[in-house]
């Protein structure tokens, strides 16, 4: 004796990607029937839902973000840089921020919103190349901040010729660290 075989019903055979399909396509037409019900599931006050899909109202503090990558001389990126970061109207001394270079040589630090110029610099005390020649920033940079935005810059290091001689060892005059 054969049993029979049991249909499957249309929604059955729906993948995932058809069955949100038919979620969004209905969503429109039934939304306001099941809207009070939608809302007080989600926490919404109102019906709408526009509501459901907005993104949440920002919360805490505005600010700006100052992020960049430090290059070494091969143009690859350097971790572990301390990266000194003040405004431009402070004394050379008075450092704000230090933040380090992560493993992709990244940085960044917020910074309070408003028309002001910050000025990043690196403290490379101690590194070197791979054979042993000391490193130097190519120059400060500078970065204008006009609001709450985000500002991308980079940090270029080269080699510091001072104390080195052509070949590369340390001159007889120089300091040994």
């Amino acid at each position: 004796m054969t049993t029979p075989r049991l249909r499957a019903h249309a929604f059955a055979k729906l993948s995932a990607f058809g069955f949100l399909l038919l979620i969004v396509i209905l969503l429109p037409v039934f939304g306001s029937m099941f809207g009070s019900v939608l809302g007080s599931v989600f926490g919404s006050t109102s019906s709408s839902p526009d509501r459901l899909l907005a993104a949440p109202a920002p919360k805490g503090k505005p600010y700006a973000l100052i992020a960049g990558t430090v290059w070494g001389p091969d143009d690859h990126p350097v971790y572990g840089v301390p990266v000194k970061i003040r405004r431009a109207k402070d004394k050379a001394k008075k450092i704000r921020w230090e933040v380090y270079s992560d493993h992709m040589g990244e940085f960044a630090q917020r910074v309070p919103t408003g028309d002001a110029d910050y000025i990043l610099s690196a403290d490379l005390k101690g590194f070197k190349t791979t054979n042993g020649r000391p490193l130097r920033l190519v120059k400060e940079v500078t970065v204008h901040i006009y609001n709450d935005e985000r500002e991308d810059t980079g940090l270029h290091l080269t080699v510091d010729e001072a104390g080195v001689d052509k070949a590369g060892a340390p001159e007889a005059g120089a300091a040994r660290p």
